[in-house]
């Protein structure tokens, strides 16, 4: 792993966010590349019950003052730094009033998931890769973690085909429990088509449910990790037909499984 760039994009990081699995894998996979020689970055959203105080987090000015476009609205982008204490890490946070103000993170106090997550989940997208061609670091892996990062892979292979930051960029997805019932939202598919992405590559999103989404993220992965216990329960088919490198999820708990992944498995 000596000197590979590993980027981490993730809806929950630990320590912002309670211990999770997905939390905790978004903080030990990193933590692992770097103690085997190679370098991270880490995104996340920057939620309102983020303590920025308490965790020393910072805009960064040269960074932010962008506006995205999510579906004909300019919406600004702002990004903030933080690093992990006592580790060589360093967290970016993809952060707007309109959507990440509140207080929660995909779900209001009554579990359900807001209804402009789909807006949100663009936003997200585009600001992190927005942000990375700012910073200029290619990264040779982009490891993936919950749906919420399920458009990555889609608008990397579309709508940033083109940007030789990303040519050499390995795509990896974990794949984790389903948390939500339904479909994410019916708009989804209108939103992502304003940004001109080729609707045979968008069909999944029609009826955009947990399944679909991931579906859609690995279609578009050079392989994927079962990071919970009976997680591809729902998508087992899917996954056979991929032919892609898997680690399953027994070998995630062996010493420097991620390092070995990577470097036997999609390097």
């Amino acid at each position: 792993m000596k000197n590979k760039k590993v980027l981490i994009i993730s809806s929950e990081v630990t320590p912002y966010l309670p211990q999770t699995n997905q939390a905790l894998n978004s903080y030990q996979i990193p933590k692992s590349v770097n103690d085997n020689g190679g370098q991270t970055r880490i995104f996340m959203p920057k939620y309102g019950l983020i303590n920025e105080r308490r965790h020393q987090l910072h805009e960064v000015i040269r960074l932010s003052g962008m506006n995205l476009v999510i579906d004909d609205e300019d919406m600004p982008l702002i990004i903030k730094v933080a690093s992990i204490p006592k580790e060589r890490m360093q967290v970016y946070f993809i952060d707007n009033d309109e959507y990440f103000k509140r207080r929660g993170t995909l779900k209001d106090e009554k579990d359900k998931l807001f209804k402009d997550n789909d807006a949100r989940m663009i936003f997200f997208t585009k600001g992190v890769i927005e942000t990375v061609k700012k910073l200029n670091w290619s990264p040779d892996i982009i490891h993936l973690h919950g749906w919420f990062t399920s458009l990555f892979p889609l608008y990397l292979k579309t709508y940033y085909k083109d940007d030789p930051l990303f040519a050499g960029s390995k795509i990896v997805t974990s794949v984790y429990s389903k948390d939500f019932d339904g479909v994410v939202s019916k708009t989804i598919y209108k939103k992502v088509c304003f940004d001109k992405i080729p609707s045979e590559e968008i069909q999944l999103l029609k009826t955009a449910n947990y399944e679909n989404l991931i579906q859609l993220s690995i279609n578009h992965s050079d392989g994927f990790v079962v990071a919970d216990d009976g997680a591809l329960n729902k998508i087992e088919k899917l996954v056979e037909s991929k032919n892609l490198p898997v680690m399953d999820f027994d070998q995630t708990k062996e010493e420097k499984a991620f390092v070995s992944f990577y470097s036997n498995k999609i390097f």
